[in-house]
């Protein structure tokens, strides 16, 4: 009996070590966002093209923006929609709190916390960055929101190239 006793530390000090090393390895996959670089997400909707410059960009649970400045220095918001890849590219205003694309009744700001869209004075969505960029400007701080436990999806096939408009 005394073998067991002495056997069942071991087996929960194993057992636990174990689980701390899937912890870590779950822990840094979550927290890591799609492949991106200076210029938005590779392969996405949400990436500014040259000569466009990319001002910031990135992801909520279900969308992902990026605000491009173009060569004549109009600003372009570029998102694609991740549950079908729905993408939308229309002219952006700079607003003082971040930047505002519409189309048609509905808009969308886009700020380093969250992207908000609504129809006039009415919230549809406000959905929390849990990703977010700003290659040429002060670091953004870190959302308000806890992160979310699954690694955002990888482009879908009809946002993969995200040339077309």
């Amino acid at each position: 009996m005394s073998s067991i006793t002495f056997a069942g530390p071991r087996l929960t000090a194993a057992a636990a070590a174990a689980c701390l090393v899937l912890f870590a390895i779950g822990a840094s996959s979550a927290s890591a966002g799609p492949a991106a670089d200076d210029q938005g997400y590779v392969d996405s909707t949400a990436r500014c093209t040259a000569p466009s410059t990319a001002v910031l960009f990135g992801s909520t649970e279900t969308s992902r923006v990026a605000i491009c400045k173009t060569a004549d220095g109009q600003y372009e918001y570029r998102g694609v929609r991740l549950s079908d890849g729905a993408k939308l590219i229309v002219p952006a205003a700079d607003s003082g709190n971040g930047f505002v694309a519409e189309n048609g009744e509905i808009s969308y700001l886009v700020t380093a916390k969250s992207l908000v869209v609504s129809v006039g004075h009415n919230v549809i969505r406000d959905e929390p960055m849990v990703d977010f960029h700003q290659p040429d400007g002060p670091a953004a701080p870190p959302p308000s929101t806890t992160t979310p436990t699954t690694p955002l999806p990888p482009p879908l096939p009809a946002e993969v190239g995200g040339s077309g408009r």
